[in-house]
Protein backbone atom coordinates (compact mmCIF):
# COMPACT_ATOMS: atom_id res chain seq x y z
CA UNK A 1 0.00 0.00 0.00
CA UNK A 2 1.43 3.37 -1.05
CA UNK A 3 2.10 5.74 1.83
CA UNK A 4 0.30 9.09 1.66
CA UNK A 5 2.84 11.93 1.36
CA UNK A 6 3.08 14.63 4.03
CA UNK A 7 2.11 17.27 1.43
CA UNK A 8 -1.11 15.42 0.68
CA UNK A 9 -1.84 14.96 4.39
CA UNK A 10 -1.34 18.69 5.03
CA UNK A 11 -3.58 19.63 2.10
CA UNK A 12 -6.26 17.25 3.39
CA UNK A 13 -5.96 18.72 6.88
CA UNK A 14 -6.38 22.22 5.45
CA UNK A 15 -9.58 21.33 3.57
CA UNK A 16 -11.04 19.38 6.50
CA UNK A 17 -10.31 22.24 8.92
CA UNK A 18 -12.15 24.74 6.72
CA UNK A 19 -15.09 22.38 6.09
CA UNK A 20 -15.50 21.40 9.76
CA UNK A 21 -15.18 25.07 10.73
CA UNK A 22 -17.95 26.08 8.34
CA UNK A 23 -20.13 23.27 9.68
CA UNK A 24 -19.61 24.32 13.29
CA UNK A 25 -20.19 27.99 12.39
CA UNK A 26 -23.72 27.10 11.23
CA UNK A 27 -24.40 25.61 14.68
CA UNK A 28 -23.26 28.79 16.44
CA UNK A 29 -20.49 29.35 19.01
CA UNK A 30 -22.90 28.70 21.93
CA UNK A 31 -23.59 25.14 20.81
CA UNK A 32 -22.15 22.44 23.09
CA UNK A 33 -20.76 20.59 20.06
CA UNK A 34 -19.04 23.78 18.85
CA UNK A 35 -17.62 24.56 22.29
CA UNK A 36 -16.22 21.05 22.74
CA UNK A 37 -14.83 21.02 19.22
CA UNK A 38 -13.16 24.42 19.73
CA UNK A 39 -11.64 23.20 23.00
CA UNK A 40 -10.20 20.10 21.34
CA UNK A 41 -8.97 22.14 18.36
CA UNK A 42 -7.33 24.65 20.68
CA UNK A 43 -5.46 21.85 22.50
CA UNK A 44 -4.17 20.32 19.26
CA UNK A 45 -3.40 23.67 17.58
CA UNK A 46 -1.60 25.02 20.64
CA UNK A 47 0.42 21.81 20.96
CA UNK A 48 1.55 22.07 17.33
CA UNK A 49 2.60 25.72 17.65
CA UNK A 50 4.31 25.09 21.00
CA UNK A 51 6.33 22.25 19.49
CA UNK A 52 7.48 24.52 16.66
CA UNK A 53 8.36 27.26 19.13
CA UNK A 54 10.26 24.73 21.24
CA UNK A 55 12.81 24.18 18.47
CA UNK A 56 12.64 27.74 17.06
CA UNK A 57 15.34 29.49 19.10
CA UNK A 58 17.99 26.72 19.05
CA UNK A 59 17.30 26.22 15.33
CA UNK A 60 17.69 29.95 14.55
CA UNK A 61 20.87 30.19 16.62
CA UNK A 62 22.60 27.14 15.15
CA UNK A 63 21.46 27.63 11.55
CA UNK A 64 22.71 31.24 11.36
CA UNK A 65 25.96 30.61 13.27
CA UNK A 66 26.77 27.53 11.15
CA UNK A 67 25.59 29.22 7.95
CA UNK A 68 27.87 32.22 8.44
CA UNK A 69 30.80 30.12 9.69
CA UNK A 70 30.62 27.85 6.65
CA UNK A 71 30.92 30.81 4.31
CA UNK A 72 34.62 30.41 4.74
CA UNK A 73 35.93 33.24 2.60
CA UNK A 74 35.13 36.81 3.65
CA UNK A 75 34.41 37.61 0.01
CA UNK A 76 31.69 34.98 -0.26
CA UNK A 77 30.17 36.07 3.05
CA UNK A 78 30.03 39.66 1.87
CA UNK A 79 28.26 38.53 -1.32
CA UNK A 80 25.63 36.67 0.69
CA UNK A 81 25.17 39.74 2.90
CA UNK A 82 24.87 42.07 -0.08
CA UNK A 83 22.51 39.78 -1.97
CA UNK A 84 20.30 39.16 1.08
CA UNK A 85 19.92 42.78 2.16
CA UNK A 86 19.54 43.92 -1.45
CA UNK A 87 16.75 41.42 -2.09
CA UNK A 88 14.95 42.20 1.18
CA UNK A 89 15.08 45.94 0.51
CA UNK A 90 13.95 45.65 -3.12
CA UNK A 91 10.96 43.37 -2.46
CA UNK A 92 9.79 45.36 0.55
CA UNK A 93 9.95 48.62 -1.44
CA UNK A 94 7.92 47.01 -4.23
CA UNK A 95 5.38 45.66 -1.70
CA UNK A 96 4.84 49.07 -0.07
CA UNK A 97 4.53 50.80 -3.46
CA UNK A 98 1.99 48.18 -4.48
CA UNK A 99 0.05 48.73 -1.26
CA UNK A 100 -0.01 52.52 -1.60
CA UNK A 101 -1.01 52.25 -5.28
CA UNK A 102 -3.89 49.88 -4.48
CA UNK A 103 -5.09 52.09 -1.59
CA UNK A 104 -5.05 55.23 -3.75
CA UNK A 105 -6.72 53.47 -6.65
CA UNK A 106 -9.59 51.79 -4.77
CA UNK A 107 -9.93 54.20 -1.80
CA UNK A 108 -11.07 51.63 0.82
CA UNK A 109 -12.87 53.27 3.75
CA UNK A 110 -13.87 56.43 1.87
CA UNK A 111 -17.56 55.49 2.02
CA UNK A 112 -17.54 54.48 5.71
CA UNK A 113 -18.26 56.56 8.82
CA UNK A 114 -16.09 56.36 11.93
CA UNK A 115 -19.27 56.16 14.05
CA UNK A 116 -19.82 52.66 12.64
CA UNK A 117 -16.86 51.49 14.69
CA UNK A 118 -17.37 53.30 18.00
CA UNK A 119 -18.03 50.00 19.81
CA UNK A 120 -14.75 48.55 18.55
CA UNK A 121 -12.79 51.65 19.58
CA UNK A 122 -14.45 52.32 22.96
CA UNK A 123 -12.62 49.71 25.04
CA UNK A 124 -9.37 49.64 23.09
CA UNK A 125 -6.19 50.91 24.76
CA UNK A 126 -2.97 51.55 22.86
CA UNK A 127 0.59 52.33 23.87
CA UNK A 128 1.88 55.57 22.37
CA UNK A 129 5.34 55.34 20.78
CA UNK A 130 7.03 58.04 18.73
CA UNK A 131 9.29 57.33 15.77
CA UNK A 132 12.35 58.28 17.86
CA UNK A 133 11.26 56.00 20.70
CA UNK A 134 10.61 53.13 18.30
CA UNK A 135 14.03 53.53 16.66
CA UNK A 136 15.76 53.62 20.07
CA UNK A 137 13.81 50.56 21.21
CA UNK A 138 14.64 48.74 17.96
CA UNK A 139 18.38 49.39 18.35
CA UNK A 140 18.24 48.34 22.01
CA UNK A 141 16.55 45.05 21.06
CA UNK A 142 19.44 44.13 18.72
CA UNK A 143 22.12 43.71 21.37
CA UNK A 144 21.14 41.87 24.52
CA UNK A 145 22.48 39.25 26.88
CA UNK A 146 22.46 36.17 24.62
CA UNK A 147 21.47 33.82 27.46
CA UNK A 148 18.51 36.06 28.34
CA UNK A 149 17.58 36.39 24.65
CA UNK A 150 17.64 32.60 24.23
CA UNK A 151 15.54 32.09 27.37
CA UNK A 152 13.02 34.81 26.49
CA UNK A 153 12.69 33.80 22.84
CA UNK A 154 13.93 37.18 21.55
CA UNK A 155 14.52 36.12 17.95
CA UNK A 156 16.10 39.39 16.76
CA UNK A 157 18.72 39.44 19.54
CA UNK A 158 19.47 35.75 18.95
CA UNK A 159 19.94 36.42 15.21
CA UNK A 160 22.41 39.25 15.91
CA UNK A 161 24.42 37.20 18.41
CA UNK A 162 24.48 34.19 16.05
CA UNK A 163 25.71 36.43 13.21
CA UNK A 164 28.55 37.80 15.36
CA UNK A 165 29.47 34.30 16.58
CA UNK A 166 29.50 32.98 13.00
CA UNK A 167 31.78 35.83 11.89
CA UNK A 168 34.09 35.12 14.86
CA UNK A 169 34.25 31.44 13.88
CA UNK A 170 35.23 32.47 10.32
CA UNK A 171 37.98 34.77 11.56
CA UNK A 172 39.19 32.20 14.11
CA UNK A 173 39.49 29.52 11.43
CA UNK A 174 40.89 26.11 12.43
CA UNK A 175 41.39 27.23 16.02
CA UNK A 176 37.63 26.98 16.69
CA UNK A 177 36.86 24.07 14.38
CA UNK A 178 35.62 21.87 17.27
CA UNK A 179 33.03 24.48 18.24
CA UNK A 180 31.80 24.64 14.65
CA UNK A 181 31.52 20.82 14.46
CA UNK A 182 29.52 20.83 17.71
CA UNK A 183 27.14 23.48 16.35
CA UNK A 184 26.72 21.54 13.08
CA UNK A 185 25.80 18.37 14.96
CA UNK A 186 23.35 20.29 17.15
CA UNK A 187 21.76 21.77 14.00
CA UNK A 188 21.33 18.28 12.56
CA UNK A 189 19.58 17.22 15.78
CA UNK A 190 17.22 20.20 15.54
CA UNK A 191 16.35 19.30 11.95
CA UNK A 192 15.62 15.73 13.06
CA UNK A 193 13.21 17.09 15.70
CA UNK A 194 11.54 19.25 13.05
CA UNK A 195 10.94 16.13 10.95
CA UNK A 196 9.19 14.48 13.92
CA UNK A 197 7.07 17.55 14.66
CA UNK A 198 5.95 17.79 11.04
CA UNK A 199 4.17 14.45 11.42
CA UNK A 200 1.65 16.33 13.58
CA UNK A 201 1.31 19.14 11.01
CA UNK A 202 -1.87 17.87 9.26
CA UNK A 203 -3.78 17.69 12.57
CA UNK A 204 -2.31 20.94 13.89
CA UNK A 205 -3.16 22.89 10.74
CA UNK A 206 -6.67 21.41 10.63
CA UNK A 207 -7.26 22.48 14.24
CA UNK A 208 -5.95 26.01 13.70
CA UNK A 209 -8.06 26.61 10.59
CA UNK A 210 -11.16 25.21 12.28
CA UNK A 211 -10.74 27.79 15.08
CA UNK A 212 -10.14 30.58 12.56
CA UNK A 213 -13.31 29.86 10.57
CA UNK A 214 -15.58 29.48 13.61
CA UNK A 215 -14.44 32.56 15.53
CA UNK A 216 -14.51 35.18 12.74
CA UNK A 217 -16.96 38.11 13.09
CA UNK A 218 -18.95 37.76 9.86
CA UNK A 219 -20.93 41.02 10.25
CA UNK A 220 -17.83 43.20 10.62
CA UNK A 221 -16.13 41.32 7.80
CA UNK A 222 -19.09 42.21 5.55
CA UNK A 223 -18.84 45.91 6.50
CA UNK A 224 -15.12 46.01 5.72
CA UNK A 225 -15.30 43.76 2.67
CA UNK A 226 -13.77 46.33 0.32
CA UNK A 227 -10.76 46.85 2.59
CA UNK A 228 -10.34 43.08 3.02
CA UNK A 229 -10.55 42.58 -0.75
CA UNK A 230 -7.95 45.29 -1.47
CA UNK A 231 -5.52 43.93 1.13
CA UNK A 232 -5.86 40.30 0.06
CA UNK A 233 -5.81 41.22 -3.64
CA UNK A 234 -2.65 43.34 -3.38
CA UNK A 235 -0.93 40.79 -1.14
CA UNK A 236 -1.72 37.91 -3.49
CA UNK A 237 -0.57 40.00 -6.47
CA UNK A 238 2.78 40.43 -4.73
CA UNK A 239 2.93 36.75 -3.79
CA UNK A 240 1.62 35.25 -7.04
CA UNK A 241 3.16 37.64 -9.58
CA UNK A 242 5.96 39.87 -8.23
CA UNK A 243 7.95 37.33 -6.19
CA UNK A 244 7.62 34.45 -8.72
CA UNK A 245 8.60 36.86 -11.53
CA UNK A 246 11.75 37.92 -9.68
CA UNK A 247 12.53 34.25 -8.98
CA UNK A 248 12.04 33.25 -12.63
CA UNK A 249 14.09 36.16 -14.00
CA UNK A 250 17.02 35.46 -11.67
CA UNK A 251 17.02 31.66 -11.37
CA UNK A 252 14.83 30.38 -14.23
CA UNK A 253 12.72 28.36 -11.76
CA UNK A 254 9.05 28.15 -12.75
CA UNK A 255 6.38 29.22 -10.22
CA UNK A 256 4.83 25.72 -10.31
CA UNK A 257 8.10 24.05 -9.33
CA UNK A 258 8.60 26.62 -6.56
CA UNK A 259 5.12 26.22 -5.10
CA UNK A 260 5.43 22.45 -5.09
CA UNK A 261 8.64 22.69 -3.10
CA UNK A 262 7.44 25.42 -0.75
CA UNK A 263 3.90 24.08 -0.22
CA UNK A 264 4.43 22.73 3.32
CA UNK A 265 5.86 26.04 4.56
CA UNK A 266 3.21 28.20 2.88
CA UNK A 267 0.31 26.15 4.28
CA UNK A 268 1.88 26.14 7.76
CA UNK A 269 2.37 29.91 7.56
CA UNK A 270 -1.26 30.36 6.52
CA UNK A 271 -2.50 28.23 9.42
CA UNK A 272 -0.21 29.57 12.18
CA UNK A 273 0.00 33.25 11.05
CA UNK A 274 3.55 33.17 12.43
CA UNK A 275 6.63 33.26 10.24
CA UNK A 276 8.73 32.54 13.35
CA UNK A 277 6.76 29.41 14.25
CA UNK A 278 6.91 28.34 10.58
CA UNK A 279 10.70 28.80 10.39
CA UNK A 280 11.61 25.13 11.01
CA UNK A 281 9.28 24.09 8.18
CA UNK A 282 10.57 26.89 5.92
CA UNK A 283 14.17 25.73 6.34
CA UNK A 284 13.12 22.14 5.67
CA UNK A 285 11.37 23.11 2.40
CA UNK A 286 14.21 25.32 1.19
CA UNK A 287 16.94 22.77 1.86
CA UNK A 288 15.24 19.44 1.12
CA UNK A 289 12.67 20.32 -1.56
CA UNK A 290 14.19 23.33 -3.33
CA UNK A 291 17.85 22.33 -2.81
CA UNK A 292 19.13 25.58 -1.31
CA UNK A 293 22.53 25.02 0.27
CA UNK A 294 22.24 24.74 4.03
CA UNK A 295 24.80 27.50 4.62
CA UNK A 296 22.80 30.00 2.55
CA UNK A 297 19.34 28.89 3.72
CA UNK A 298 20.52 28.94 7.33
CA UNK A 299 21.60 32.55 6.92
CA UNK A 300 18.96 34.10 4.64
CA UNK A 301 15.75 32.54 5.99
CA UNK A 302 16.16 33.14 9.75
CA UNK A 303 17.30 36.69 9.01
CA UNK A 304 14.30 37.13 6.71
CA UNK A 305 11.96 35.96 9.49
CA UNK A 306 12.87 39.08 11.47
CA UNK A 307 13.63 41.56 8.67
CA UNK A 308 11.85 40.57 5.45
CA UNK A 309 8.14 41.30 5.96
CA UNK A 310 6.73 42.12 2.51
CA UNK A 311 3.15 41.21 3.43
CA UNK A 312 3.26 43.16 6.68
CA UNK A 313 4.72 46.28 5.05
CA UNK A 314 2.12 46.17 2.25
CA UNK A 315 -0.70 45.73 4.79
CA UNK A 316 0.44 48.61 6.98
CA UNK A 317 0.61 50.97 3.98
CA UNK A 318 -2.95 50.11 2.90
CA UNK A 319 -4.28 50.18 6.48
CA UNK A 320 -2.85 53.67 7.10
CA UNK A 321 -4.63 55.10 4.04
CA UNK A 322 -7.79 53.15 4.93
CA UNK A 323 -7.94 54.72 8.40
CA UNK A 324 -7.16 58.15 6.93
CA UNK A 325 -10.15 57.73 4.59
CA UNK A 326 -12.43 56.71 7.47
CA UNK A 327 -11.54 59.71 9.65
CA UNK A 328 -11.69 62.08 6.67
CA UNK A 329 -8.01 63.03 6.49
CA UNK A 330 -6.40 63.28 3.06
CA UNK A 331 -2.76 62.22 3.03
CA UNK A 332 -0.67 64.17 0.55
CA UNK A 333 2.45 63.00 -1.27
CA UNK A 334 4.77 63.99 1.60
CA UNK A 335 2.65 62.19 4.20
CA UNK A 336 2.42 59.10 2.00
CA UNK A 337 6.21 59.16 1.68
CA UNK A 338 6.38 59.17 5.49
CA UNK A 339 3.99 56.20 5.51
CA UNK A 340 6.26 54.50 2.95
CA UNK A 341 9.43 54.91 5.04
CA UNK A 342 7.78 54.23 8.39
CA UNK A 343 6.01 51.09 7.15
CA UNK A 344 9.34 49.74 5.92
CA UNK A 345 11.09 50.46 9.24
CA UNK A 346 8.17 49.10 11.27
CA UNK A 347 7.90 45.91 9.18
CA UNK A 348 11.64 45.24 9.58
CA UNK A 349 11.24 45.55 13.35
CA UNK A 350 8.07 43.48 13.59
CA UNK A 351 8.39 40.13 15.40
CA UNK A 352 7.42 37.04 13.43
CA UNK A 353 4.35 36.29 15.58
CA UNK A 354 0.61 36.33 14.87
CA UNK A 355 -0.77 39.86 14.33
CA UNK A 356 2.68 41.44 14.79
CA UNK A 357 1.57 44.09 12.28
CA UNK A 358 -0.86 45.42 14.88
CA UNK A 359 2.07 46.12 17.21
CA UNK A 360 3.94 48.27 14.70
CA UNK A 361 0.81 49.70 13.03
CA UNK A 362 0.62 52.27 15.83
CA UNK A 363 3.97 53.73 14.76
CA UNK A 364 2.84 54.12 11.14
CA UNK A 365 -0.40 55.88 12.14
CA UNK A 366 1.28 58.25 14.57
CA UNK A 367 3.94 59.18 12.01
CA UNK A 368 1.24 60.96 9.92
CA UNK A 369 -0.98 62.13 12.78
CA UNK A 370 -3.71 59.48 12.52
CA UNK A 371 -5.48 58.21 15.66
CA UNK A 372 -3.69 55.10 16.89
CA UNK A 373 -6.90 53.95 18.60
CA UNK A 374 -8.39 53.37 15.15
CA UNK A 375 -6.46 50.11 14.80
CA UNK A 376 -9.17 48.64 17.03
CA UNK A 377 -11.30 48.71 13.87
CA UNK A 378 -8.90 46.24 12.28
CA UNK A 379 -8.44 43.85 15.21
CA UNK A 380 -11.55 41.68 14.62
CA UNK A 381 -10.54 40.98 11.01
CA UNK A 382 -6.77 41.05 11.47
CA UNK A 383 -6.46 37.33 12.09
CA UNK A 384 -7.84 36.37 8.69
CA UNK A 385 -5.71 39.01 6.92
CA UNK A 386 -2.67 37.88 8.89
CA UNK A 387 -2.89 34.41 7.38
CA UNK A 388 -2.34 35.74 3.84
CA UNK A 389 0.37 38.27 4.65
CA UNK A 390 2.32 35.73 6.74
CA UNK A 391 2.21 33.30 3.83
CA UNK A 392 3.68 35.98 1.55
CA UNK A 393 6.30 36.88 4.21
CA UNK A 394 7.45 33.26 4.28
CA UNK A 395 7.34 33.00 0.49
CA UNK A 396 9.62 36.05 0.28
CA UNK A 397 12.15 34.38 2.59
CA UNK A 398 12.28 31.20 0.49
CA UNK A 399 12.48 33.13 -2.80
CA UNK A 400 15.24 35.25 -1.24
CA UNK A 401 17.33 32.18 -0.39
CA UNK A 402 17.02 30.90 -3.98
CA UNK A 403 17.86 34.29 -5.51
CA UNK A 404 20.85 34.82 -3.20
CA UNK A 405 22.18 31.32 -3.95
CA UNK A 406 21.96 31.96 -7.70
CA UNK A 407 23.58 35.39 -7.37
CA UNK A 408 26.46 34.08 -5.24
CA UNK A 409 27.04 31.14 -7.60
CA UNK A 410 27.06 33.41 -10.65
CA UNK A 411 29.38 35.93 -8.97
CA UNK A 412 31.81 33.18 -7.91
CA UNK A 413 31.91 31.56 -11.35
CA UNK A 414 32.59 34.89 -13.08
CA UNK A 415 35.70 35.58 -10.98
Amino acid sequence: MKKISLNTQILSGTLLGILFGLGLATLGEDSAITQNSLYAAQLVGTLFIDLLRMVLIPLVFTSIAVGVANLRSHRQMSRVWQGTLGFFTLTMLVAILLGLTAANLFQPGAELQLTLFQDAMRDFQTTQMSLRDFFAHFLHSLFQNPIAALAQGNVLAVVVFALLLGIALVIGGERYRNILILLQEFLELMLMLVGWIMRLAPLGIMALLLQLVVTQDASLLTTLIKFVAVVIGATLLHGLVVLPLILYLVTGMTPLKFWRGAREALITAFATSSSAATLPVTLRCAEQHLHVKRDIAGFVIPLGTTMNMDGTALYEAIAALFIANIVGIELGLTQQLIVFLTAMLAAMGAPGIPSAGMVTMVLVLQAVGLPAEAIAILLPIDRILDTVRTMVNVEGDIVGSLVVQKWVTKSTSSD
